[in-house]
């Protein structure tokens, strides 16, 4: 997502986020950050968010006390489709589940021990366990071995089927996701979880008239309110692009209202897309699986479709979705928009839509390329002054701030990649999506490419703001 940019700054507010939580820290300068644990640390109080750890100076703290939880915070995926996870059991599960998975970790000797029985059925549920297990850690390469492993034993098994075509639309292959959809829905037709699933992997792989379909048929047979947000999402879109025009090129699918754009204005925005995209590939020594759609609206159908709040320029949530209103040709800032929003689909495919938001946005910026400029100073003053936003509060999406905070967050996202970028290098960069694509906490995939937790980043980014600032 891209930003308008809105001049000066807000101070942060972080009791605007949403965490895991049992104790609220209140720090001296208003900010509220919220831990599943606390505890002291000579100097420091060292606190947990989810499988994070994070320490912070006594001295910034004013009081720390138990507080309600509110709802789950998720990293983002892949796209803005929130992830779906099937709710199906199977017969085997309980006996095999404390066998298998009932510490956390996944037990392959006792996977090895049931696939050396010779029973099909009971090493599929084995592996499907195995598997499960591992996709809800994030550990997304391993659950697809053993999903593969489970269908190889049971290729019919409607639960197995799920789960893996569910681990396929978090992990960019949507379009392979809706053949494992359609043969758990033909297995299993009644099957709520098969006809929520198949509409994701549908919608997913950009049909969303299909994926309407599927999931009032699954909300007629059980209702859910997630579900419901996203049938009226795809009901939307269906309404808004009904009668739109596609273009193909390499890469790119090209959805467009005929009287919107030009020929030639959509053969340039092709072009520029196609170099971008061979200019990405080369700098991430990877690239998305499948073809990008690309869709252009009219400012009002934009907002209308996404209901993206009203500082965002462009969005992309699986699709690149760019409003384009009185345009005529690709201008140096829609070239910028183009190549940001299509480094989100490199950067999320490489680290399966683990990235925390500050740092997906930061490299998209860096990419652009843009740089902090005239704001820099500023920023270097709230750094100083200890009143950045925590990256830590960063890490989901930022369509919930205001155009003012949302404007922080975007220059801090920006100056922290810059400084990874300019003091260890692109190399690292690149081994820190990789180390989040393989399951990786955010805090352990730092630790293990720039040997800095959190606390020590934002000390660093500090450190660099004003050293920059004093040249």
């Amino acid at each position: 997502m891209r930003i308008f940019v809105i001049p000066g700054y807000c101070l942060w507010l972080a009791a605007g986020s949403v965490f895991l939580e049992a104790e609220a820290i209140h720090l001296k300068n208003g900010d509220i950050l919220y831990a599943d644990q606390v505890r002291e640390a000579g100097q420091n109080f060292e606190y947990e968010v989810g499988d994070n750890s994070f320490t912070i100076p006594k001295s910034k703290v004013q009081s720390i006390e138990a507080t309600t939880p509110p709802p789950e915070r998720n990293l983002p995926v892949a796209s803005e489709v929130p992830a779906f996870t099937p709710q199906a059991s199977l017969a085997d599960e309980p006996e095999l589940l404390t066998k298998i998975a009932g510490n956390g970790q996944v037990d392959r000797s006792a996977l090895a021990r049931i696939e050396s029985l010779g029973n099909p059925a009971r090493t599929a549920v084995a592996f499907y366990i195995a598997g499960r297990s591992e996709y809800e850690g994030g550990k997304f390469e391993q659950a697809r071995r053993d999903f593969e492993t489970a269908l190889h034993a049971d290729p019919e098994n409607p639960a197995v089927l799920n789960y893996y075509a569910a681990l396929l639309v978090r992990t960019g292959n949507a379009r392979q996701a809706v053949t494992y959809a359609e043969r758990a829905v033909r297995i299993a037709p009644t099957s709520p979880d098969a006809l929520a699933v198949l509409g994701y992997a549908q919608f997913a792989a950009d049909h969303p008239r299909e994926a309407v379909e599927s999931w009032k048929r699954s909300l007629a047979l059980r209702p859910d309110d997630s579900l419901r947000t996203m049938l009226a999402r795809a009901e939307r879109e269906s309404e808004a692009e009904g009668n739109y025009s596609e273009r193909e090129s390499g890469h790119f699918v090209l959805r467009y209202e005929g009287k919107q754009s030009s020929e030639s204005f959509r053969a340039q925005l092709l072009a520029t897309l196609e170099a971008d995209y061979q200019e990405l590939a080369r700098e991430f020594a990877s690239e998305p699986r499948a073809t990008i759609a690309v869709v252009l609206y009219t400012n009002q159908t934009f907002f209308d479709v996404t209901r993206a709040p009203s500082w965002t320029g462009a969005l992309n949530d699986g699709k690149l979705r760019i409003p384009l209103e009185g345009l005529e040709t690709v201008t140096p800032e829609l070239a910028r928009v183009l190549k940001h929003e299509l480094a989100h689909s490199f950067i999320n495919q490489l680290t399966t839509g683990r990235c925390p938001q500050w740092l997906n946005e930061g490299l998209a910026q860096m990419l652009e390329p843009q740089s902090l400029g005239p704001r820099a100073p500023r920023l270097a003053e709230l750094f100083a002054a200890g009143r950045e936003a925590p990256l830590n509060t960063l890490e989901g999406q930022f369509s919930s701030f205001t155009g003012l905070e949302a404007n922080l967050a975007y220059d801090e996202s920006l100056a922290t990649v810059e400084y990874l970028r300019n003091h260890y290098g692109m190399s690292d960069l690149l081994g820190l999506l990789e180390r989040l694509g393989q399951g990786d906490s955010v805090e352990s995939a730092l630790r293990s490419t720039i040997h800095s937790d959190y606390r020590q980043l934002e000390d660093e980014v500090r450190g660099y703001l004003t050293g920059a600032m004093s040249k």
